[in-house]
Order: C-alpha cells, then structure tokens, then sequence
C-alpha cells in the first residue's frame, strides 16, 4: 500500500515594501512554488524621482515570478481593467493560498475566497492590539514593552481574522521603528514559513481575536513629525525613536530658522521648572530641552540639506 503525497503548495504572495521582501525569500528558500506575485506600482524614489520597483518586485523578478501591479483589486472600483486582469492573473495561477504582507491595498472578498486554503497575513503586531497601517511605530509611541507577529487567517474586517501563529518579541528602551522592523522580518519570515508548512497537515489551531484589548495603528501622518515640547519628554523620546527613520521627527532650535531633524533623544530622570520649549543646556552630552513634563536630550540631530550629527558635533556649528 503506498502512501498519498501532497503537492507542494502554489503560494502567491502579495507585498510592497522589505518587511514583505524578506517573507518572499523565506517563501522561496522553503521550495514553495511562487506562481503570481502582487506588489504596489512602481513609484517615484530619490533626488531625481526617478520610478522605482518595489523590494517585493525587484526580488520577483531576479526569479523570474510574474508580477501583477493593479491601483485597485476592486471589480467595481477606479480602475475595473486593472482590477479584472488581476483577477485573471490570479485565477490561472490556481493558488492553494495566498500570502500577504505589507501589500497596501484592500483584499475584496472574490481574492478572500480564491485560494484553497484562502489568504494569510503577517501582521507586526499582538493582535487585536495596533490593527492597522503603522503597528511597529504605534508600539513603540505608545511605550508597550512587547511586540510581536501574529500570523492571520484573512476575513473582510481590518486585521480581524482568526489568529493562526502568534509569537511575541520584547522592545527595548532604545529600540527605533528600524531596528524593530528588521527583527520583525525575521520573525514573520520564519512564522509565515512554518504556516504554510502546517496548512496542509490542518494542524493549526485558528483562535478568534477577542474583544476586549483592541487598538488601531493609524498610519502616521507627517503632520505628527513636529514635536509638541507642551507634551512630555517620555512621550516625546519614544516618538522620536517611533518615527525613525520616517517620517521622522523636528523640532524648532533657536537661532536656527529651519526645523531640525531629531534622530534619538532620551527623556531625564530630573524635571526642570521651566518653560516648555526652553533650552536648558547643551553640552557634548547633548541639547537639553524644557517640556511640559521633564526634560528632552537630544542626542543625534540633522539640519536641513546637512548630515547626520550626534550633539557633540552639532553644537559646535550652532550659535543661538
């Protein structure tokens, strides 16, 4: 009697930027078969603007994946041409389950309902907390001590489907949006992997997201970059450390007209009775800056059109 073997599965996958690039590779080192890969169109990059492919599709093509870039998947949306040639892509790629990561764009429920084993999500977040579009930022905005990566069975809602892998990771004092993102590629890299290995064994567990504990990453808006010196320094130094490397957070110096870039600062222990946006000190150790609640150190900054300085440099060009 001989034994049934499974085919190995057609994994489509869908994602834009380098935390999506990373899955793709983990996914392609494995032995999956990558049939169709959806990415974002290509945008404007650089100084000179010029179109640039996303991480996801330069990857894709150094393997010879076709790439289907719509604005929309929606049949009955802006742009219905697009939207039904990927349909077509997708239907004639017969996927057994599709990937995503980072992608960008809505799933209606005709992609939702297309795969065998449907579509799986890598979201950087313990859902149901930070559902959304910027969860490494808000995490580490908001001061949680752990993050982490759910893998998720895609429903409809907004980061609402049933948790399939969940693994947490701690974040440290220091840890900025880069740093945090870089480990978790990794980590979703290797839990999206170790999904796809036990689709066809149904060995994994789907848990519904409760209902209590939910919270939204809303995507960050440049607008947030201008720190606010009548909030707290606690909140501002993790801000800066959320928003690095982008959008990055200003701030206004004194005899500079243009916002500075702050690329790291530290909250002091002691509280200053001063005005909140008063310099205090500045000094090798760093610009020490009054807030409403204690005092900000500003540790590395960048002015317009100039270098990344720690303070020791930086003060010694800045006259106020």
């Amino acid at each position: 009697m001989t034994t049934a073997v499974n085919p190995p599965l057609r994994v489509g996958f869908a994602g834009t930027p380098e935390f999506s690039r990373q899955a793709l590779q983990a996914i392609l080192d494995a032995g999956y078969t990558v049939p169709l890969v959806l990415t974002q169109p290509d945008r404007p990059a650089g100084r000179g603007l010029k179109l640039t492919a996303s991480a996801v599709k330069q990857l894709a093509l150094t393997h010879n994946i076709p790439v289907a870039q719509p604005r929309s998947l929606r049949l009955d949306g802006k742009y219905p041409e697009e939207a039904q040639s990927a349909q077509t892509h997708l239907m004639e790629a017969k996927l057994d389950v599709l990937v995503v990561a980072a992608y960008g764009l809505i799933l209606p429920q005709w992609v939702l309902s297309l795969p065998r084993y449907g579509c799986l999500n890598i979201h950087a977040s313990l859902l149901p907390r930070w559902r959304g579009a910027a969860p490494i930022q808000r995490a580490i905005e908001a001061g949680d001590s752990h993050t982490g990566v759910t893998i998720m069975q895609m429903d409809a809602g907004l980061d609402t489907g049933d948790m399939l892998l969940v693994e947490s990771l701690p974040i440290s004092d220091t840890e900025n949006a880069s740093s945090l993102h870089d480990k978790l590629a990794v980590q979703g890299a290797r839990l999206i992997v170790e999904a796809l290995r036990a689709l066809p064994l149904q060995t994994l567990k789907r848990v519904v997201q409760p209902e209590h504990g939910v919270t939204y990453a809303a995507k960050l808006d440049k607008a947030e970059a201008a720190l606010d010196l009548t909030q707290s320094a606690d909140l501002l130094a993790r801000r800066i450390r959320a928003f690095n490397p982008a959008p990055g957070a200003t701030i206004r110096l004194p005899g500079i007209s243009e916002p500075v870039k702050v690329w790291n600062a530290v909250c002091l222990d002691h509280v200053a009775h001063a005005t909140p946006g008063q310099l205090l000190k500045k000094s090798d150790q760093g610009i020490d800056i009054a807030c409403a609640q204690g005092t900000l150190r500003l540790l590395e900054l960048q002015r317009a059109g100039g270098k990344r300085q720690p303070a020791a440099v930086f003060v010694q060009g800045w006259s106020d």
